[in-house]
């Protein structure tokens, strides 16, 4: 449902009354074939995107998908075929294409990422670094490419941040306010940049730890004050080059906002394919 909701408005935007010049060439007893390939190598995501979005425009469409979500793709496959009014193939092809595109870059990222990491004991982890409006869309892309979901909103979980701290002024008074409030099933996760904060959060018995824009010596140290119990986490400016520093080290995510603002739409095409040349 939310899917369709966020395709409707997508295609209200881009097409707006009509196509002036589709709908002045063609008429709705047209009918072709559009052939969905990829043009680099990468992880594909957004068979829904294809499906719901071109039965959305018309139901009689017919869509055949060659890959599935988290697939390999080379240079040259064919992801998918879509048969019907050629109205409705060239109204949703820029709409569905940037949607593809952009959430494969996305899925192809976060599979380097993990690979670059290449430890199965931590994470790799997003943020609610996402772009205003396709956040359900960019997280699933990250779970995809192997990755996982920190916060989806902000009332997932408690996350204690730097401003937090600095508004509040203490961490101690700050965590146990919050505990008064909150209900037994949500957790804690508090960000440090120094040892004191570190001390305190650990005192407090917090369920995450985050060790945020902190060097490799410095985290090394660290991590090694920090009880089992409790959750650890690195985040800060993280990039997929600087994940091989981090292997082996007894923490449990990374997590990079990198995977979905610093991200390049993987390059697809969808070109005009005859109807009489598949069989």
């Amino acid at each position: 449902m939310k899917l369709k909701q966020m395709l409707t408005d997508f295609f209200n935007e881009d097409i707006g009354d009509y196509d002036v010049t589709t709908d002045h060439l063609f008429n709705e007893h047209d009918r072709s074939e559009l052939m969905i390939t990829a043009k680099e190598s990468g992880i594909f995501c957004g068979e829904s995107i294809i499906y719901e979005g071109y039965t959305l425009l018309d139901d009689t469409m017919h869509i055949e998908l060659l890959v599935r979500d988290g697939e390999n793709i080379t240079p040259g496959d064919a992801i998918a075929y879509i048969t019907g009014p050629i109205n409705t193939l060239l109204k949703g092809e820029r709409v569905i294409l940037n949607m593809i595109q952009r959430l494969s870059g996305i899925a192809t990222t976060t599979a380097q990422a993990v690979e670059n990491l290449n430890d199965h004991h931590i994470r790799i982890s997003d943020t609610r670094k996402t772009t205003p409006g396709l956040r359900m869309l960019e997280k699933y892309a990250v779970r995809v490419g192997g990755g996982v979901n920190h916060r989806l909103r902000l009332d997932d979980a408690v996350l204690i941040k730097d401003n937090h701290i600095a508004f509040f002024g203490s961490i101690q008074k700050a965590i146990h306010q919050i505990r008064r409030q909150i209900g037994h099933m949500i957790k804690i996760e508090v960000e440090i940049d120094d040892k004191e904060q570190l001390l305190k959060a650990i005192e407090a018995d917090v369920d995450v730890i985050m060790i945020d824009n902190t060097d490799i010596t410095t985290i090394t140290d660290w991590v090694k004050l920090i009880p089992d119990s409790i959750t650890i986490e690195l985040s800060g400016g993280i990039t997929p080059e600087d994940l091989s520093q981090y292997r082996g080290l007894p923490i449990d995510i990374i997590s990079m906002g990198y995977l979905t603002h610093h991200i390049q739409a993987l390059d697809l095409s969808a070109t005009h394919q005859p109807i009489k040349e598949r069989v």
